[in-house]
């Protein structure tokens, strides 16, 4: 086998080799990209926007007061839990010129989610949203942060405008529940106070941890992974090349951030990379309100959209998409979930553009493959691995395998954790370099890789391995359906049996009729036993459908 086919197939002009870091610290990146396009627009959201200078300068205020009003010490961590709104970057990139190591939390968890979290990171402190701060008051004395920073929507949209977002959000549509924390101090405060003080820039070095990525990793137990610096630098210069087709233009190009930026697909690739290359970025704080997210689609010639496969699949269905202004239009990156054959085809037909899939965990800052964007894609495929990247099939064993067969896949790279925190790592590398992804996929004869399925989403079907992935991608070709989600459930003769749970496009369809339909594509033992008709599925933040809670559901039926 040869381990380094894809390389026959990179875009032209793609280096093999990232080579040397082009910087020492995120804090040199973002420092020398706030410079360089320092006039411009770098965030546009709710109505306001901030250009790369202010960004700078307010990041830096921010620092100032995280270091000489607060008392944190490098190394220290902070959580930072919000959707997309202007004060993610500047409370991010502060944190990072203070020195500390930062925590991303999705603002829509629970306060048991929480608390376990930010015990097990040890944070000193936390930047929250408004909206969710009666959730912190329930858990506030039982977690080691002694600061807290609340941030209202529309803090840093200024003047009217911002107190206007602050007003709506409060007291007409009532989206801030009442809380008490007497100690708690207001973003605005901070940010007064941090212009005032002068920061003592801390020496960082390329193998600091920049980030803790809370995720359910391998074995469903929320851990951080531990992203260097050097970790999500490699990872920017990787992605840099093979995204240049997308952000290479003769003016500003303009990205769409729907996915929220505390998930690590959008902050390495649409808060840092578009950051590095002067992008416009317009920030969408609630993508599930889909008429407004429409109607802010419309205001933009965009260049760019990342999104994940139920986004798009959304997008496609709603009214106003194909009013939309495509001319600018490059091409989208689907990850997080697999785009299904029936979305891309679609999306291609309707914008005249690809979306392609891409692959990458938060393990991994996070992008280990992805099709090239240069029209070489090939749909069903994660694509290639990245420059400095290489990836490979594994036996349970830790035994390489040879092209075609399926396995675990595995990867090594400059942009892979050292591990996760504070926690004993043992199994979740193979010979201590190559890590396991939990993800059952192949290589094809051409260097593609194809990802089968999770490894714990697998059924077993009378002794065959069926993956879900195939069955939904398969209904979801059904003109009739809009969203499927397909787990395993006991059976007695069987051992297991598939059930599946289908959102209606066309409410004229039947059961009968997606049976006979699955009859004629799939074989027998993986035609669904059981269908369910629902009209809407569990997702998680970033619009990845659960089913997770799917079988939590009918275990607790079975109980």
């Amino acid at each position: 086998m040869n381990d380094f086919l894809w390389f026959k197939k990179y875009p032209t002009g793609i280096p093999h080799e990232i080579g040397k870091l082009e910087f020492s610290s995120l804090v040199d990146l973002f420092e020398s990209s706030s410079k360089k396009y320092h006039d411009l627009v770098a965030f546009e959201n709710l109505g306001g926007k901030l250009t790369y200078g202010e960004v700078d300068k307010l990041s830096s205020d921010f620092a100032a007061y995280l270091q000489k009003d607060l008392g944190l010490k490098k190394g220290e961590r902070i959580a930072i839990q919000m959707p997309n709104l202007l004060q993610f970057p500047v409370a991010f990139i502060g944190a990072l010129k203070a020195g500390l190591i930062v925590v991303n939390t999705n603002p829509l968890y629970t306060a048991r989610e929480m608390e376990h979290q930010f015990k097990d990171a040890q944070i000193s402190a936390l930047v929250i949203v408004a909206n969710f701060a009666h959730n912190l008051e329930t858990i506030v004395d039982r977690i080691p942060a002694k600061h807290y920073i609340i941030t209202e929507m529309g803090d840093l949209i200024g003047g009217f405008k911002g107190w206007l977002v602050n007003f709506v959000v409060k007291r007409i549509k009532k989206l801030v529940p009442s809380y008490h924390l007497p100690h708690a101090i207001s973003f605005k405060s901070a940010m007064k106070r941090g212009a005032g003080l002068t920061l003592d820039k801390p020496k960082t070095e390329s193998e600091d941890v920049a980030v803790l990525q809370y995720t359910g990793g391998t074995t469903g137990i929320s851990k951080g992974a531990q992203l260097s610096h050097r970790n999500l630098i490699a990872h920017n210069m990787m992605i840099r090349h093979w995204f240049s087709p997308l952000i290479i233009g003769n003016s500003q190009e303009i990205v769409i951030t729907a996915i929220p930026m505390y998930h690590i697909f959008a902050l390495s690739v649409n808060l840092t990379l578009m950051y590095y290359s002067g992008l416009k970025n317009i920030l969408i704080t609630n993508p599930r309100d889909m008429d407004g997210f429409m109607k802010e689609l419309k205001k933009h010639k965009f260049s760019i959209i990342l999104g994940v496969n139920t986004l798009f699949n959304g997008m496609l269905h709603h009214p106003l998409f194909q009013t939309l202004d495509f001319s600018r239009l490059r091409g989208a990156v689907g990850g997080g979930m697999a785009v299904q054959d029936a979305v891309a085809i679609k999306w291609a037909e309707v914008t005249k553009s690809p979306l392609v899939e891409g692959y990458g965990l938060s393990e991994t800052s996070p992008v280990l493959c992805c099709n090239p964007l240069d029209g070489n894609h090939r749909r069903g495929t994660i694509g290639l691995p990245m420059p400095s990247t290489e990836v490979a099939i594994f036996d349970d064993n830790g035994n390489q395998l040879a092209q075609g067969e399926t396995g675990e896949i595995c990867a090594r790279g400059p942009q892979v954790m050292r591990g996760y925190w504070q926690k004993d790592n043992d199994g979740v590398f193979f010979n201590n370099e190559w890590f396991r992804t939990g993800d059952i996929g192949l290589m094809d004869t051409d260097g593609y890789f194809k990802i089968v399925d999770r490894k714990k989403d697998m059924i077993k079907v009378s002794g065959f391995n069926v993956f879900p992935n195939e069955i939904e991608n398969v209904i979801a070709s059904h003109p009739k359906v809009l969203e499927v989600a397909a787990i395993g459930v006991p059976d007695a003769k069987s051992g297991e049996v598939i059930k599946v749970f289908v959102v209606k496009k066309d409410q004229s369809l039947t059961e009968e009729e997606l049976k006979k339909y699955c009859h004629e594509n799939l074989t027998n033992y993986k035609v669904p036993k059981y269908f369910v008709f629902r009209t809407e599925l569990p997702k998680s933040n970033v619009g990845k459908i659960l089913r997770r809670l799917l079988k939590e559901e009918e275990a607790a039926k079975a109980a």
